[in-house]
């Protein structure tokens, strides 16, 4: 990151404290000293408009679009463009991200590689990604504060958190699936939001909407319960 001029990153649960003091990462502690440290990606991601998942498509069924590494510059230019902000998610050393982690993710970004060796050192897909965003002129991300929010603006990974976990809400008030349905019923509701295209302006609509269809099971429920 720091070759390229890149200095925002996120470390979801590291293994040990001392990563912070890689020795390896030769003229960058300070970029390791200011990481922000989460313990989840939804936490790592929640001020982003657009996370791109990384992975080969060798050993998975993506659920999101697909895009090609040289094709990924001018779709962060156009969500930074219309002041979105955005996260390129590498997953651990050993198995990359997880279909869990990927529901985050917007698209998914493969990097061309030959088939008979799709897989990649973990730094060394991180060096060519970057390399390729810079190459074709991508300016580095404003800093937070420097693009102003506008009601117009797509809505971040965390709005859409809280909006699937009030629509899931009003699922259960409605009984829509039986108790076991409900992590595969959270998936798939995380991956819907995300491939939507709305602003916060449409975000703000939705969650009254929502807010107001709670109440009014709710309200039924209760009534039902006097009269029994």
């Amino acid at each position: 990151m720091a070759n390229f001029g890149l200095s925002r990153l996120a470390v979801v649960s590291p293994y040990a404290p001392p990563w912070r003091e890689a020795r390896s990462a030769v003229g960058a502690p300070a970029l390791l000293q200011g990481a922000r440290e989460t313990e989840s990606l939804a936490k790592a991601v929640a001020d982003c408009t657009l996370a791109v998942g990384t992975g080969t498509l060798t050993y998975r069924k993506p659920e999101q679009p697909v895009v090609s590494l040289p094709a990924l510059a001018p779709v962060i230019a156009s969500e930074l463009a219309r002041g979105g902000r955005v996260a390129l998610v590498f997953g651990p050393e050993n198995h990359g991200l997880s279909r869990e982690d990927l529901s985050y993710c917007q698209l998914l970004m493969e990097i061309p590689t030959d088939p008979g060796q799709p897989s990649m050192n973990l730094g060394q897909a991180v060096a060519v990604s970057l390399y390729e965003l810079v190459a074709r002129d991508l300016a580095t991300p404003p800093e937070t504060g420097s693009v102003p929010e506008s009601p117009g603006a797509p809505p971040a990974s965390g709005d859409l958190d809280i909006l699937a976990e009030l629509v899931e809400q009003v699922m259960q008030a409605a009984d829509y699936s039986p108790r076991s349905m409900q992590q595969a019923n959270r998936h798939d509701l995380r991956l819907l939001l995300r491939r939507l295209v709305f602003n916060r302006n449409d975000m703000r609509r939705i969650l009254r909407l929502f807010r107001r269809i709670l109440w009014k099971l709710h309200r039924t429920g209760e009534h039902d319960a006097g009269t029994r």
